[in-house]
């Protein structure tokens, strides 16, 4: 396989129709080498449009939905972020470039050592992979808080309060909320004390988080 041609043909067919725009953006996914982040033994599958296994049954996003949601955040190189659901670390790596400091939580340790070690082999030294329990990752990290970006890099039954509160004010947060088969990406931008906008940006399903509660089933 050659390498620059699967990178070139996952930007112009998979990623530029999906609505993805930003020259940075592009410009970005054409250097950070998504193979780096793809186990070993499936780096053939690291520009396919589908999500790649990881262990213990987790799976990194499809390239578009990532690409997606970066911008959609719109980062800008004087802020703070912060990720929930590291997996192998891609995602953590494209903030990194577009951020001043990035913490992404990451509740498998065996994920939480990859991802590190990814992040580490490509030279990434403004992110912190901060080890967590699941429960605790839904709280996100408040000893680095406040934070303008908070991503969760998963879907959620809905976004908990405790991580609005970890933005600054005009911060946003960016999050696949819903139940199969509606999901949607939504952008909460914090405009106040107490106060916050919610924007739903586009229709997605994608894999759930650790740790989030589920809402209550409905009983007859």
């Amino acid at each position: 396989m050659n390498l620059e041609t699967a990178r070139f043909n996952m930007i112009e067919q998979q990623i530029r129709p999906w609505d993805v725009l930003d020259a940075n953006v592009l410009s970005l996914l054409a250097t950070v080498r998504r193979e780096d982040f793809v186990p070993p033994g499936l780096r053939a599958l690291a520009f396919f449009d589908t999500q790649v296994p990881l262990p213990d049954g987790q799976c990194m996003l499809e390239p578009r939905l990532e690409a997606r949601l970066l911008q959609e955040l719109k980062v800008q190189r004087h802020e703070k972020a912060l990720e929930i659901g590291a997996g192998s670390g891609f995602m953590a790596a494209l903030l990194a470039h577009r951020a001043q400091q990035v913490v992404t939580l990451e509740c498998r340790p065996e994920l939480a050592k990859m991802a590190r070690e990814n992040l580490r082999r490509n030279g990434l030294l403004n992110v912190q992979v901060a080890a967590c329990s699941a429960a605790e990752g839904a709280r996100g990290h408040a000893p680095e808080a406040p934070y303008d970006v908070i991503l969760l890099s998963g879907s959620v039954a809905e976004v908990p309060r405790v991580l609005l509160e970890q933005l600054k004010p005009g911060g946003r947060l960016l999050a696949i909320v819903g139940d199969e088969p509606m999901m949607r990406a939504t952008l909460f931008t914090r405009t106040g004390d107490a106060g916050w906008q919610q924007r739903e940006l586009f229709d997605v399903v994608a894999p759930r988080l650790d740790g989030f509660a589920e809402k209550p089933a409905f009983h007859f």
